[in-house]
């Protein structure tokens, strides 16, 4: 027999659930494709980038066959670009098998999938029933069971897996584990939850004893880096030099003209070359770090002699490569004089 918990999440998802194009289908590629899309973006956002990629690349194999630089060019702007990467690596594996995985255990082997997203692939799929865990859910719980654990600790994190595998409704996975998402999302939101017109206020914890605006607990231990970055966009007989940033930094993959952290200028800029200011202190907000950016525009006479990780392009193809969103910012103001 069901939970009044689970009954009422049901009831309400069939007369509140949000209409999303990637709900009018099973096709496990789409779903797949918006789950990764909507991992670290908002709904309204993430949208505009599933229909894109949808029209772009309908199927897996078509993915499969792009370029890992076609693919981070159309998620230019999505940030965390890891989530590209792995998304076209697991389209390979996916045709590489011959099938889409329809297992839990085969839907995690695929790159950039974890617990949250192979549970909300399989239930709403395949209906598999597997609960998803996610900041909507890790609210809806804390609050209504007035659970106080952490959600951000280990211990936190076993107890409102195994709370929402137990309230899991096994023939139903996939409608329930997509009311869970929006009635966190709809209702029961972070700030001014709507609890005059909520389904289960009578029940509530949170509710009853005022303490809606203190849970969930998170423990607060992000360090906050900052960084300063120069960019110097070469123009010389028509082209400019950029390269492909490495792995284990920020925007790895994406290309960016000359850039150097520090003190000074770089080595190769001489008297002859005409240095102009673009922007100075332009401010960027990453999770984990706040970036500020200076950034110039360099007319040099003679081609510089720049590191070998550099190539030189057409000024006018940049933008056909995939760069951050803090560089097409600054092409922005570039063009803009």
């Amino acid at each position: 027999m069901l939970s009044s918990f689970t009954t009422t999440i049901l009831k309400w998802f069939a007369e509140n659930g949000r209409y999303l194009p990637w709900r009018e289908t099973k096709d496990p590629y789409a779903i797949w494709l918006s789950e990764i899309i909507l991992q670290q973006t908002r709904i309204q956002q993430g949208r505009a980038y599933w229909e894109r990629f949808m029209s772009r690349w309908p199927n897996v194999e078509a993915l499969a066959t792009a370029t890992e630089d076609e693919v981070l060019r159309e998620w230019q702007g999505l940030g965390y670009y890891s989530r590209a990467r792995n998304l076209h690596a697991a389209a390979q594996q996916i045709v590489q098998a011959g099938h889409f995985p329809n297992t839990i255990e085969e839907i995690k082997q695929l790159k950039g999938v974890g617990d949250y997203t192979a549970a909300a692939i399989g239930s709403i799929a395949f209906n598999l029933p597997a609960a998803v865990v996610d900041g909507n859910v890790y609210r809806v719980l804390a609050r209504h069971f007035g659970i106080d654990t952490p959600i951000n600790t280990t211990e936190g994190k076993k107890l409102f897996t195994a709370l929402a595998e137990e309230l899991l409704p096994l023939k139903e996975a996939s409608a329930y584990n997509q009311g869970m998402m929006d009635f966190g999302a709809v209702q029961c939101t972070p700030l001014s939850p709507k609890c005059s017109n909520c389904p289960l206020t009578e029940t509530c914890e949170a509710f009853r004893t005022g303490r809606t605006n203190e849970l969930p607990v998170k423990l607060k231990n992000l360090k906050i880096k900052k960084r300063h970055l120069k960019y110097y966009f070469i123009r010389w007989n028509g082209k400019t030099a950029i390269h492909r940033r490495e792995a284990g930094d920020i925007w790895q993959g994406l290309w960016e003209p000359f850039v150097m952290e520090g003190e000074g200028n770089p080595d190769w800029l001489t008297p002859d070359c005409k240095l102009s200011v673009i922007a100075i202190g332009v401010k960027h907000v990453l999770t984990h770090r706040i970036l500020t950016a200076d950034s110039f525009l360099v007319e040099a006479s003679k081609k510089p002699i720049l590191p070998e990780t550099y190539i030189w392009i057409d000024e006018k193809d940049i933008q056909q490569y995939g760069i951050p969103r803090l560089v097409e910012i600054l092409l922005e103001k570039m063009y803009a004089k």
